[in-house]
């Protein structure tokens, strides 16, 4: 029979005790809805009203808000009573880092694995304008799968919080990963504070121990200052130049997050990477295709080897729903808006495909073709949130009339808005006749009559329809749907 006592607000089984500070317990916990376990951070409202610390909570919530990332511990809710504050999270089964390097230096390709999700999470973090301030391998926990979850972020601060120097005043961390300008209280970038707190957590993953230490707390500040530590014999001549550029006493001239990813060390890790994710998949089956095979189809369907390709007909109902009025989706997300951009051509869609292709070679990003009128473009390596990858849809309205829907399929959000800002917008802008999006609705500067783009999509198109159906009743030409992945 079930514990009452151990039911939290009818939604969670409290289970047992995971970790204290001075002014919250975190516990296991199972979700009585979905039965998915999580991690509850209990927080005494009493204590923190004493201690003056309601704001930094309130900040700790929006900031968790807004780091959403593979390598970050997710907030899923937050819930109150009158004494205390539940925060719901994510649960890291695996426990935190710093047990595993307790029991010695772990192995180079290992350490590897952990610091590449460590920098995706900060520079994650930094490109949303939060700078963590407390990176250590205690705050840095495992989920089931072995991968590194960046977590607490109750010393973290957002941009806003400089001064009118540019630079973050709040002396806080932890000694032994705190940087030297923290420590002489002039003001510090928060991100390069970051930044040399990652170099010490990678020394201590392939040392197991600190390259700062003392008992007396001045000397240790010394030893941080001047920046002097010694790398061990065994570590590889590429780690070594890395960990003296990060571990840059001067925050000017410390290494920045783009040029540790272009290091050697971080590159051939990379490299090792990819290529035994190559090999694991090899064999697996995929209804992903090459461009090479699309232009092999296109060719042979020319040839009038094999059925044309057409993409899919937009009905009334489509039509309907692409309607603001009748557009649910932003009950269920909410930044759908941000997601995803509307055009409408009056080409054919061989043109519209080779003018995604042209895309694609202009961005160095793979086309796959998924299904009929489905096309991803992807990335080559690596973003801020994973491989980025960008689905262009193509519907057919008439023969010579179609609707292409570009939206982020995977990666960063802000990686896709720029690109598609910068580079997809104006690439298409020749051939579009009107596109719409979250921002704005352009007509395509030739058309002579001013239409609002909402006009077209959903009060015009069935009539274009009827109209041009009765001109072109022939199959649409052969092309293949677009995926664009960068």
């Amino acid at each position: 029979m079930e514990n009452k006592s151990n039911v939290l607000l009818k939604r969670y089984e409290l289970g047992r005790l995971l970790g204290q500070g001075t002014f919250a317990k975190v516990y296991y916990a199972r979700s009585l809805i979905t039965n998915q376990s999580v991690a509850i951070k209990v927080i005494d409202k009493e204590k923190i009203m004493k201690v003056g610390l309601v704001d930094q909570i309130k900040r700790e919530i929006s900031i968790m808000t807004l780091v959403k990332h593979p390598n970050v511990i997710q907030l899923y809710e937050v819930m109150a009573t009158k004494t205390k504050i539940y925060f719901v999270m994510e649960y890291a089964k695996g426990g935190e880092l710093f047990d595993k390097v307790a029991k010695g230096k772990l192995k180079e390709e290992v350490a590897w694995k952990y610091f590449n999700q460590l920098i995706n999470a900060v520079d994650f973090c930094h490109s949303r304008g939060v700078y963590h301030r407390d990176i250590k391998p205690e705050n840095l926990l495992l989920d089931e799968n072995d991968n590194l979850k960046a977590s607490d972020f109750g010393l973290s601060a957002l941009a806003e919080s400089k001064h009118q120097d540019g630079l973050l005043h709040t002396t806080c961390g932890t000694p032994a990963y705190v940087a030297p300008e923290v420590i002489n209280r002039k003001g510090y970038d928060g991100a390069k504070a970051d930044i040399w707190s990652c170099g010490v957590v990678l020394y201590v993953l392939l040392d197991g121990y600190l390259p700062f230490h003392d008992s007396n707390l001045m000397e240790l500040y010394r030893k941080i200052g001047r920046a002097d530590f010694k790398c061990p014999s065994w570590f590889p001549p590429e780690v070594k130049r890395l960990l003296f550029r990060i571990l840059d006493p001067n925050p000017s001239t410390r290494a920045s997050i783009d040029k540790i990813k272009e290091s050697t060390w971080y590159k051939k890790g990379l490299k090792s990477k990819h290529i035994n994710f190559e090999s694991e998949n090899k064999d697996a089956s995929s209804l992903d295709t090459e461009t090479s095979s699309w232009h092999e189809s296109a060719s042979v369907a020319a040839e009038g080897k094999q059925e044309p390709i057409r993409p899919p007909n937009l009905n009334a109902f489509d039509i309907i729903s692409l309607s603001v009025g009748f557009d649910l989706s932003g009950l269920f997300e909410e930044d759908y808006r941000r997601r995803e951009a509307r055009f409408i051509f009056r080409k054919p869609a061989t043109v519209i495909v080779s003018k995604l292709e042209e895309i694609a070679k202009k961005l160095r990003m793979k086309v796959k073709k998924r299904d009929a009128g489905l096309f991803r473009l992807e990335g080559l390596r690596e973003g801020r949130k994973g491989i980025l990858s960008i689905d262009a849809e193509i519907f057919e309205v008439t023969p010579s009339f179609h609707l292409v829907e570009v939206k982020l399929s995977n990666g960063d959000s802000m990686e896709y808005q720029k690109i598609l800002k910068d580079d997809i917008k104006p690439a298409l802008q020749d051939i579009a006749w009107v596109w719409q999006d979250d921002q704005q609705q352009q007509p395509h500067q030739q058309q002579q009559h001013h239409l609002q783009p909402h006009e077209v999509q959903h009060e015009r198109l069935p009539q274009l329809q009827q109209e041009e159906q009765h001109k072109q009743q022939q199959q649409c030409q052969p092309f293949a749907s677009v995926h664009l992945v960068s």
